[in-house]
């Protein structure tokens, strides 16, 4: 029987020096490529395990809570207006932060694509007008 190969073990230099007496065995990483079906199977059992723990959050706060919002009044269990102010104040965040998104998207597409018919005024531009301004001299 022979010995099996060690083709995961690479020789490599120590301090630049190449010989049996310098070197020592590095070990070859080869990494599995991720895929996007696994990556979204890892995002689909933590959202599992968030609305679970979310779940037993309303179960254990049954209670009722009065909660009164312009104008109206309404009995919820105190799990269920706990979550629900989460969900609007996270709502709420959001709101700026897309708008913010939305205006640098549409200042970048600015800049990206020229105007058309306009041109970048040259050394002898005026740049009150955009003219060029021609001296004789």
């Amino acid at each position: 029987m022979t010995a099996p190969r060690k083709r995961h073990l690479l020789v490599s230099p120590v301090n630049g020096h190449e010989g049996p007496a310098a070197a020592r065995p590095t070990y070859r990483h080869n990494p599995v490529r991720r895929s996007r079906i696994g990556d979204l199977w890892i995002v689909a059992v933590l959202f599992a395990i968030v609305l679970l723990l979310l779940l037993i959050f309303v179960l254990q706060n049954g209670q009722r809570a009065e909660v009164a919002f312009l104008g109206v009044h309404v009995a919820l269990p105190i799990g269920v207006a706990l979550l629900l102010a989460a969900v609007i104040g996270v709502l709420l965040v959001a709101l700026p932060g897309t708008a913010r998104i939305l205006q640098l998207r549409m200042r970048d597409r600015r800049r990206a694509t020229p105007a058309a018919g306009l041109t970048e005024p040259g050394p002898a531009a005026s740049p009150a007008t955009g003219a060029d301004v021609h001296q004789d001299g």
